[in-house]
C-alpha cells in the first residue's frame, strides 16, 4: 500500500510507461492507497508467460526501491 491516492497513482504512471515500452498492459485497479495488478498474456490464451514474470519483477523493483 501507498501513503495516499496520489502516491499510488504516481506508481501506476511509472508502471504505465514500462507497460508501453514492453507493449504488455496489465489489468489493474486503484482504490485509495491500494493498487492491484493482474498480469496475463492475452495473445497466449490468457495464461502466465515469461513476459508476465519479467514484467512482475520489474514492477516489484520499482515498488521496493
Amino acid at each position: 500500500m501507498f501513503k495516499d491516492f496520489t502516491e499510488a497513482f504516481g506508481f501506476m504512471s511509472k508502471v504505465a510507461i514500462l507497460a508501453e515500452k514492453y507493449d504488455h498492459h496489465p489489468t489493474w485497479t486503484n482504490t485509495n492507497n491500494k493498487v492491484e495488478i493482474w498480469l496475463i498474456t492475452h495473445d497466449m490464451g490468457n495464461t502466465i508467460s515469461l513476459k508476465d514474470i519479467d514484467f512482475a519483477k520489474q514492477i516489484n523493483e520499482m515498488f521496493t526501491s
